[in-house]
């Protein structure tokens, strides 16, 4: 599975930003699929996933009520909708892909993108 990410950019404290990650492969509805972050000089950490069957989606605290994760299966492309930014959310946005189910942990995902940067300007 290859997963090309997008979306990212500038945005004003209190605006919203959509990416996208389409991800090749046949088989793109049977993996769980997810966002991770990066900010500068912190460690990657979980953002949001959503199961393959749409079943289930899970969010980090930071962001529950801000951030929709969404999976169209018929384009392979998973969404994240970023609403009411901070600029502690100025980060590197990555999507992963895994094979079983996703966690939290970076360390379950077995496919990654190539990151996308947004930053939030105050």
């Amino acid at each position: 599975v290859q997963l090309q990410a997008s979306g990212g950019g500038l945005v004003q404290a209190g605006g919203s930003l959509r990416l996208s990650c389409a991800a090749s492969g046949r088989t793109f509805s049977s993996y769980d699929m997810g966002w991770f972050r990066q900010a500068p000089g912190k460690e990657r950490e979980f953002v949001a996933r959503v199961r393959w069957s749409y079943a289930g989606k899970y969010y980090a605290d930071s962001v529950k009520g801000r951030f929709t994760i969404s999976r169209d299966n018929a384009e392979n492309t998973v969404y994240l909708q970023m609403n009411s930014l901070k600029p502690e959310d100025t980060a590197v946005y990555y999507c992963a892909a895994a094979e079983d189910r996703g966690s939290n942990s970076d360390t379950s995902w077995d496919y990654w993108g190539q990151g996308t940067l947004v930053t939030v300007s105050s």
